[in-house]
């Protein structure tokens, strides 16, 4: 016959422990990244800059008068003149309305 020899192995209470460790370890982690993608997708701008160059772009050849007012998704824009001094700028200003995040373009006409 074969003896069998003796493995030492964890109880039923330290199993327990540890898994609840893991679980909470991976809980964490995903709020984490869930965070740092909804921030990240929440502040990507490329849109509305690709449209504020497109209104630019129309501005430049006389195709919008000012002032100008449109809505881009959640996003309030403004194309206003703004004479100061010697200078005469064109400030385009788009506001999201969820965020509150403000961006701002100025066209120097020389």
């Amino acid at each position: 016959m074969v003896v069998l020899k003796k493995i030492k192995a964890s109880t039923l209470m330290e199993t327990l422990v540890a898994t609840v460790l893991i679980v909470v370890v991976f809980m964490l982690a995903s709020v984490i990244l869930n965070n740092l993608f909804s921030n990240t997708i929440k502040s990507n701008t490329a849109e509305i800059d690709n449209y504020l160059s497109e209104l630019e772009y129309q501005y430049m050849n006389d195709k919008i008068e000012l002032p100008f007012f449109d809505d881009f998704k959640t996003w309030e824009i403004t194309i206003q003149s703004n004479d100061q001094a010697e200078e005469q700028q064109v400030i385009l200003e788009a506001v999201n309305s969820d965020t509150k995040q403000i961006i701002t373009k100025h066209i120097s006409e020389n």
